[in-house]
């Protein structure tokens, strides 16, 4: 039995990965319904679905809810058992991280830090890349866990690692989204082709992952929802931000990104998905779309 902690966007895509391969899955979210939509066995509680599982996984909001979710009443902390393994398939601050896994360790169970990404598109196919941090050991017990939902697991190293690199990961996500959403703006406003100026930085230098998979989308009014809100993306560059305070590393162009998604949050974008930065911007440029349907039925950047 697998236990699954927070249902949300992400969460509930992996369980019903894990539940269409044939594992039972046991799951817990404060919004009821969200376990049976994702295919999962309800749980009553945090303590209900650590107790009865073999193996746990999180994927929750924030650091400051994953602490309340382990080191609170009837959390994770008091419910775990020595063996178990907790993975925490979350964007969390590493600092945070290391002192669950310390936590968790006096009372035998193993936490693993496994940051995922690929958005809510590798979620439902069962794609994502992830990278682990923790006792190498822990991870391959429960390796075949992650069959159904990752097309790559990668080992980082001790505690805190797969984090790191999940935040480190999601701060260059946020300046290539935003600074993308800026360059198609500037191509609308100039009468460019978006297709074709899309054709060509893909085969130039600033070819990145939002002028790949994001804005071939995007420009034909598909914005790819359900995946990291802007809202949320502000939080994982405020993380970098701290992240690098930390470890004594220069943070020099995280200004970009924060202007960009506090610009969204701003406008009433921050609970929707962070590609719609682009309308965030185009709404300073005077209400520039990259999608608008024509009067004979075409679309703006076909």
């Amino acid at each position: 039995m697998i236990g699954f902690i927070g249902l949300g966007n992400m969460g509930g895509r992996m369980t019903r990965r894990l539940a269409d391969a044939g594992y039972e899955v046991l799951g817990y979210d404060p919004v009821a319904g969200k376990a049976a939509t994702a295919g999962a066995i309800p749980a009553d509680s945090v303590a209900d679905a650590v107790t009865d599982s073999d193996c746990v996984l999180m994927s929750l909001p924030d650091s400051s809810v994953i602490e309340r979710v382990v080191l609170g009443p009837a959390g994770v902390l008091e419910s775990c058992r020595p063996g178990q393994v907790i993975v925490d398939l979350s964007t969390a601050a590493p600092s945070s991280t290391i002192r669950l896994h310390a936590a968790l360790a006096e009372h035998g169970a193993e936490y693993l830090d496994a940051g995922i990404s690929g958005g809510a598109a590798a979620a439902e196919t069962g794609t994502l890349t992830i990278m682990v941090g923790g006792a190498e050991t822990a991870l391959q017990s429960v390796a075949e866990v992650f069959e159904p939902i990752a097309a790559r697991v990668v080992y980082m190293g001790a505690s805190g690692a797969g984090h790191t690199a999940k935040v480190l990961n999601n701060f260059l996500n946020a300046v290539s989204l935003a600074a993308t959403a800026e360059v198609m703006v500037a191509a609308r406003l100039a009468g460019l082709d978006l297709a074709r100026l899309l054709e060509v930085l893909n085969a130039s230098s600033g070819v990145n992952f939002a002028t790949l998979q994001r804005f071939p989308h995007i420009i034909r009014g598909d914005y790819l929802e359900g995946g990291l809100t802007s809202a949320l993306m502000t939080k994982d560059v405020v993380l970098y931000t701290d992240c690098l305070r930390q470890l004594g590393a220069p943070s020099l162009l995280a200004s970009g990104p924060l202007a960009a998604f506090g610009l969204a949050n701003s406008l009433g974008y921050s609970g929707q998905i962070s590609n719609r930065v682009v309308d965030a911007i185009g709404d300073l440029a005077g209400g520039v779309r990259l999608y608008e349907p024509d009067s004979d039925g075409s679309r703006a950047g076909d």
